[in-house]
């Protein structure tokens, strides 16, 4: 996939505020240390465009990224992060699951697990409230790079044991250092869109 252009879009808190042009859309959730950001970059071949911070928890609205005037990327806020007080993250909660109701041009869910961690019990219960709404998921194991091609199978067992994905869903290895699993999630993406650019 070439990518010829870039902008972050809108920054949303509410439904009234999302693009209204009806373009495919991919959602990328994931724990807030998970490595979102840098995720996002690598996706879309630009170093710092998405904020990647030391501090867990910095994104706070649903950020629509417009990809070749084709396609929203659009990044929410982590999970799983303490030094969010709860009522925060009540209101990060009741955020996405506004958008999860009420998006019919969300295409599918690209939901980040770090490698070298069994997936917590968070992931596992983003993965239920995805599959609730009957939402296509993507697993994207990042940090792949981490982990020596020796042990990468008893890891990715560990993953797909965990969250038990159903039939149709996937996973991916990721590295945004190595750039290793790009391609296949440009092949997830390209699929939904009307054409194919090599």
């Amino acid at each position: 996939m070439k990518i010829t252009s870039v902008e972050l879009s809108i920054s949303a808190v509410r439904q009234s505020q999302y693009p209204t042009d009806n373009i495919p859309e991919f959602l990328i959730v994931g724990r807030s240390n998970v490595g979102k950001s840098s995720f996002v970059n690598t996706l879309m071949h630009r170093k710092n465009y998405a904020r990647t911070s030391s501090r867990p928890g910095k994104t706070q609205t649903l950020n629509f990224y417009l990809v070749n005037r084709d396609f929203y990327i659009v990044d929410v806020p982590g999970y799983g992060y303490a030094s969010v007080n709860k009522k925060t993250q009540m209101k990060f909660g009741k955020m996405i699951e506004s958008y999860l109701e009420n998006r019919e041009n969300l295409k599918e869910v690209f939901m980040l697990v770090d490698f070298r961690h069994k997936p917590s019990h968070d992931d596992m219960l983003m993965y239920d409230f995805l599959k609730y709404y009957n939402l296509k998921v993507t697993v994207v194991a990042t940090k792949v790079d981490k982990i020596s091609k020796g042990q990468r199978e008893k890891y990715k067992k560990q993953i797909l044991d965990t969250l038990d994905l159903v039939l149709g869903d996937s996973l991916i290895l990721f590295s945004s250092v190595s750039k290793e699993g790009k391609k296949y999630v440009h092949e997830r993406i390209e699929q939904y869109l009307d054409f194919i650019d090599d």
